[in-house]
Parts: structure tokens; C-alpha cells; sequence
């Protein structure tokens, strides 16, 4: 009976042992938590992570989350990736396409075709009398300017007093055209108090006073803010004021050298005045700003460098949008790189819509095509201004210049055309740039429920592998126990 007894138990301990041992080697290199136990049977030592069963739970939830996360999260990148290359193309070739817009919208301009030169030249024994500025509304044309006289401002100069002496007291009235301005003198002031008092006042009509320390004492100096007869000025003191005040009003109200005058002069002997020496508004677009007397020709040219800035501005724009696409539709058959508008349906149709308008020519104009006005193409697709043969093509007819770029059929006006059917508010550019920017949203949205899902996953493994690993645990703590019970009990039976 012992003896059966004695195998039996150590059959039994056997098989918790070998059980014990591959639980156990699961989870040996988990370095969370441990716990052994050693049975006098020889059994291995149990380790666990976290309770002790000697499963690695962070680990395995981890791979298990991470692998059912990958495909969608792959399609999300993806995708991702994508949208973000094709917006990144799409503004570069819109901007591209934006700076050929603005070199346009500079041969539009109304200054460009009609910018012109003014030039003075002295006549036979004369001197200069100025300078000359256009504006567009000028005409080609020569003529004969001969200035009399210029505009001076009214000046007016007070008797002499000595320094510190007070003048009176009173009121002082200075009026310039309609505008009158009263100045308050009190029995203490002296001339320099007057004169701050004037060119400080908020009702000034347009003079300025200044205190000219003489030899034989203070003198106050009153100018006129302008030149011109109407803006000369005349002063008087009420009936209250003291002599002296009275005295210095009628000083200051009398004519002398310095008096107000327009600016007197013949154009092609057409007699003509000015308040100012800027006199504009006497030929169109073109203002004389005299500096002296005398005898002058003017000659009103047309100025074509604004013109041939634009137009070089155009090519350079060109130049740059060419830049631009290049890299975004190229493949590499080296590497397999491919640009990221290649095969692009809205790049191939803007390249064909410039090329078209570009490589046409302009119905009813005598120059009739970019090429004959020197501007051609290189290898590399840029283009190529050739300035003497632009110059030769002003002189020879400039308005056929503008009307091949400004005119109803004109190259700047149909490439404008052409171009703002994608980079319009609501063109095509950028209506399908706001539905990338839409796709993005999505994306972020699938990421964002792509995140809980897998959280509450991993949440669900948690709990799963945690009461797994509980459970393992408990049974490797009674398979120790009934371990240690049987050799116990084996033990005994031996010796009885």
C-alpha cells in the first residue's frame, strides 16, 4: 500500500511540475515583478510580470493593437502623404501662375504705353528756366515756352524796437483771401510774442512770422505761406488798439519791395499765369516747374522704358512659371522619382492653354506674333527678349506694340483670360485645393476615430490579458502548493 501510495504521489508530482515549468518559461524574460517557488521535488522557479504569472501584458496588448491598427493606419498615411504633395504642387503652380498675372496687370496699366518724356532746352542767349514732368495725357510735340516772370510770396517787414520793448496792446487782424485771423496783443507783449502768437494759432490763414535781430533793433518779418497774388495778405488793428499797435499794423500793411505775384509766360505765345511755379494744368500731361526767366523749347517724346520694363517683366514671369513646373512634372527614369503634378489634368491643361495663346498669333496687328517683336524661345522652354529689336519695333510703331499685348486679341489680354480661369476665387486652382483641404479634414477625422477605436481595443486586451494573468498566476500558486503537499506526503510514506 505504501508503495503504491509513494508512486502515485510522485506521478502526480511530476506532471504539476511539468506543467509548472512551461507556464513558467512563457513569461522568463518579462523583468516587470517576480515571485518564486521551490518544491522539494525539484520543481523550476515561477516568474511573472506584474502578478506574477509570468506573461509580458504590456508587450503582448501593444503587438496585438498595433498589428490590427496597421492597415488602416497605412491607408490614413497614406493618403495623407498625397493630398499634402498635390496641394504643395498646386500652390507652387498657382503662385507660378499669379506672378505672370501681375507682370500683366503691369502692361495693362495705363502708365506703361503712355509714359512721356519733357525736356527744357534753352533757346539762342537764354538760360534755363526749369524742368518739365509728364503724366499720360501729354502729347508728342515741341514747343516754345518763354517765362516773364515767377511766382513770389508777399513779405513785409515791421520798423525797428529794441529788443524786450513792448509794442501795445490792441488787436491785430491779418486776413489772406477770405480767412481772417485775429491775434490778442496785451500792453506786455513785444514783437516776438506777437510772432509766436501768430504762427501758432490754429486760424492762421497762411502766414509765418519771423524776428530779424538788426543792427538798429528787433524787426518782425510776416510771409505769405504761398506765392501768388491771392494768397498775399493784409493786416489792420481795431479801433481800441494803442498807437503803437495801430503804428505797426499800418507798417505791415503797407506795399514795399517784396510783394505777392503769379508767374507770368507764353506758351507757343498764348499768354498763361500761375499762382505757383509749378504750373500744371496749362498743357495736358505736362507741368513746368520754373526756376527762372527766359526762353525755352520743350519736347514731349514718348518714354518707352516703362513699356519695355513690363514687357521684360513678362518674360521674366514666364521664365519663373516654367521653373516652377518643370520639377512638378518631370520623372526621373533613373530613380523612378516623379514629380507631383506629373500626369496632373490641371497642370497639362494650363500648359496647353498658355502654349496655345503664347504660340499664336495676333489677328489685324502688324507686328503679329512675339517673334517678330524679339521675343522667342529657348531650348529649355524659357524665353528670350531681344531689347534692339523691341526698341526698332517702338520707333517704328508703338501703338502696335501696346495693341499686341493690351488689345482685344492681344497676347497679355488672352493669356490673362486663359490664366484666371484657375486662379480665380473660384476657379479651378483653388476650388480643388479647398477640397484637398477637405480630404485633410477627413483624414484627421478617420485618424482621430482611428485613435479611440484602438484605445478602447487596447483598453479591452487590458482587462482581458490582466484577468489572464491573474488566473495563471493563482494556478501556478496551488500547483506550488500541491507540489509541496506531495513530496511532503511522499516524504512521510518513504519513511513509514
Amino acid at each position: 500500500m505504501t508503495t503504491t501510495s509513494a508512486t502515485s504521489s510522485n506521478s502526480l508530482s511530476s506532471l504539476l511540475n511539468t506543467l509548472t515549468a512551461n507556464s513558467t518559461g512563457s513569461g522568463s524574460s518579462s523583468s516587470t515583478s517576480s515571485s518564486s517557488s521551490t518544491g522539494s521535488g525539484g520543481s523550476g522557479t515561477l516568474s511573472a510580470s506584474g502578478i506574477g504569472s509570468g506573461l509580458d501584458v504590456n508587450s503582448i496588448v501593444t503587438a496585438l493593437v498595433n498589428a490590427r491598427k496597421a492597415a488602416s493606419q497605412n491607408q490614413i498615411d497614406t493618403r495623407t502623404k498625397q493630398t499634402n504633395n498635390l496641394l504643395t504642387g498646386l500652390s507652387s503652380l498657382n503662385s507660378a501662375l499669379g506672378g505672370i498675372q501681375s507682370a500683366l496687370a503691369s502692361l495693362s496699366s495705363v502708365n506703361t504705353f503712355n509714359s512721356y518724356a519733357g525736356t527744357l532746352t534753352p533757346a539762342s542767349g537764354s538760360s534755363s528756366i526749369g524742368t518739365a514732368s509728364t503724366l499720360s495725357s501729354a502729347h508728342p510735340g515741341t514747343y516754345t515756352i518763354a517765362v516773364s516772370q515767377l511766382a513770389t510770396v508777399q513779405k513785409r517787414t515791421s520798423d525797428p524796437v529794441a529788443s524786450g520793448t513792448a509794442v501795445g496792446q490792441g488787436t491785430l487782424s491779418i486776413t489772406v483771401g477770405s480767412s481772417t485771423m485775429n491775434v490778442a496783443v496785451s500792453a506786455t507783449n513785444t514783437l516776438a510774442d506777437i510772432a509766436s502768437s501768430i504762427n501758432s494759432s490754429s486760424s492762421n490763414p497762411g502766414v509765418t512770422a519771423t524776428i530779424v535781430n538788426g543792427v538798429n533793433g528787433q524787426q518782425l518779418v510776416l510771409s505769405s505761406s504761398k506765392t501768388g497774388v491771392a494768397n498775399g495778405f493784409s493786416i489792420s488793428a481795431d479801433a481800441t488798439s494803442s498807437s503803437g499797435l495801430q503804428a505797426l499794423a499800418t507798417k505791415l500793411n503797407t506795399a514795399g519791395s517784396n510783394e505777392a505775384q503769379d508767374a507770368k509766360l507764353t506758351i507757343d505765345g498764348i499768354d498763361v499765369t500761375s499762382a505757383s511755379n509749378s504750373v500744371s494744368g496749362k498743357m495736358d500731361g505736362v507741368t513746368l516747374n520754373l526756376t527762372g526767366t527766359g526762353t525755352n523749347t520743350l519736347a514731349v517724346t514718348q518714354d518707352n522704358t516703362a513699356a519695355t520694363n513690363a514687357i521684360q517683366g513678362l518674360v521674366d514671369a514666364y521664365n519663373s512659371y516654367v521653373s516652377t513646373v518643370s520639377p512638378l512634372a518631370s520623372y526621373d527614369k533613373s530613380t523612378g522619382a516623379a514629380g507631383v503634378l506629373l500626369g496632373d489634368s490641371t497642370l497639362t491643361s494650363v500648359q496647353r492653354g498658355i502654349g496655345s495663346v503664347l504660340s499664336g498669333a495676333v489677328k489685324g496687328n502688324s507686328i503679329g506674333t512675339l517673334a517678330n517683336l524679339g521675343i522667342t524661345r529657348n531650348a529649355d522652354g524659357t524665353l528670350a527678349l531681344d531689347t534692339t529689336k523691341l526698341a526698332s519695333a517702338f520707333q517704328s510703331n508703338a501703338a502696335a506694340v501696346k495693341d499686341l499685348f493690351t488689345g482685344t486679341n492681344g497676347y497679355g489680354t488672352k493669356l490673362n483670360s486663359t490664366i484666371n480661369a484657375y486662379t480665380a476665387s473660384n476657379g479651378i486652382i483653388p476650388s480643388r485645393m479647398d477640397s484637398l483641404n477637405n480630404t485633410l479634414t477627413q483624414l484627421s477625422q478617420q485618424q482621430t476615430a482611428l485613435n479611440a477605436r484602438m484605445a478602447t481595443y487596447q483598453k479591452q486586451l487590458q482587462s482581458q490579458y490582466t484577468a489572464l494573468d491573474t488566473l495563471m498566476s493563482s494556478l501556478n500558486n496551488t500547483s506550488s502548493y500541491l507540489t509541496t503537499a506531495l513530496d511532503q506526503l511522499t516524504n512521510s510514506g518513504s519513511k513509514n
